[in-house]
């Protein structure tokens, strides 16, 4: 989100090509059987502020730090035998802070902390370029769920701002917010769920009576605890 870093050596401004980096894993998991249908069949989390802390245009592997419980979240999910990948944006491309090769060198350091991830989905575009991946538009969703073969409506998405939540509700994915103190009031007041930590949102999407799934455009959801039903305002990244 926003913070203090070191300045970024600023390199000429790139034109990434139009669709989000897919940077695979090892092979996923199959999705939860028909009879556990009511879970996810993949969890999807956000990098910065969610996973890692926020920071910005970030291309330094040394400077990843893990949010807490990440670890203990990101195993309760692989240990019901479901398929967890990354959907992040990274504007610093286009801006010219980061290339590539920086994207997957911390990529690379959030796995040897977490585990690999079945699917990393990566936005390289600006928030002038009008691409159909950055978040909140639901490209990145949409194409990690393609690569795991589901549908959209039997992922999740966790995240700690607005942009994640709306790209869930776009492609028709369940969402939980975690704020951190940047989050926006009215982003935790528009959140379909919201849970007080990364593992608690976990402990909300494997539960009994898990969240249900949204079709695409759907503004409200259905009533229950930590449910809301205004839209979402605002983003950033």
């Amino acid at each position: 989100m926003t913070g203090h870093a070191k300045p970024h050596p600023r390199q000429a401004p790139v034109r990434p090509e139009s669709g989000p980096w897919l940077l695979d894993g090892p092979a996923p998991p199959r999705p939860p059987a028909a009879a556990r249908h009511a879970l996810p069949a993949a969890v999807l989390f956000d990098r910065d502020g969610t996973l890692v802390t926020d920071v910005p245009y970030n291309g330094d592997p040394g400077r990843v730090r893990l949010m807490p419980t990440a670890r203990e979240a990101v195993d309760a999910v692989r240990r019901r035998g479901i398929p967890v990948g990354v959907v992040s944006n990274q504007s610093g491309v286009a801006r010219g802070l980061l290339t590539r090769r920086q994207v997957e060198a911390v990529r690379h350091r959030v796995e040897e902390l977490l585990g690999p991830f079945a699917v990393w989905a990566v936005c390289p575009h600006g928030p002038a370029d009008g691409c159909p991946c950055r978040k909140p538009a639901p490209g990145l969703v949409l194409a990690a769920c393609e690569r795991l073969g589901l549908p959209a409506e039997r992922a999740a998405v966790i995240g700690d701002i607005g942009a994640d939540m709306e790209a869930a509700r776009a492609a028709g994915a369940r969402g939980v917010l975690v704020p951190t103190p940047v989050t926006r009031r009215e982003e935790t007041a528009a959140a379909p769920a919201v849970a007080d930590g990364l593992l608690e949102a976990v402990r909300l999407l494997l539960a009994p009576d898990p969240l249900p799934a949204v079709r695409p455009g759907d503004d409200a959801r259905p009533p229950g605890p930590g449910h809301r039903a205004r839209p979402m305002t605002e983003w950033s990244r």
